[in-house]
């Protein structure tokens, strides 16, 4: 294979190496509270430091509408998996599920998200 077909095949498969996991939503617990659910969301992502980490999550009802977000504010890099809440999220009457999706710095939301049972 000629060196310039090298070439081109190493730097189409560059940006795949560049690309980095989607944070994983590990868990999800909800509890009832005087100003609506909290939520506590475990995360996995493999954090390198503040260039590139797990930098939030949110809470969706089922049809992709925001109800709650949550912003992480800084990497943890040697605490995997993490675990962060969110409280005072309300939820539209008659809701019996929400989705939560997580997102990185650098990949943004992740596109994949978690459905919940609510109590």
């Amino acid at each position: 294979m000629s060196i310039a077909r090298l070439l081109c095949a190493a730097l189409s498969l560059a940006p795949l190496s560049a690309m980095a996991d989607a944070p994983v939503i590990e868990a999800v617990t909800v509890r009832e509270g005087s100003d609506g659910l909290t939520f506590d969301v475990s995360l996995s992502h493999p954090d390198t430091g503040w260039e590139h980490y797990a930098d939030g999550w949110r809470v969706l009802d089922m049809e992709g509408n925001e109800l709650g977000m949550r912003v992480l504010h800084h990497p943890h890099v040697d605490e995997q998996p993490f675990t962060r809440s969110l409280g005072g999220v309300v939820v539209p009457e008659g809701a019996t599920q929400v989705q939560i999706e997580a997102r990185c710095l650098v990949d943004g939301w992740s596109g994949q998200t978690m459905i919940v049972t609510l109590p």
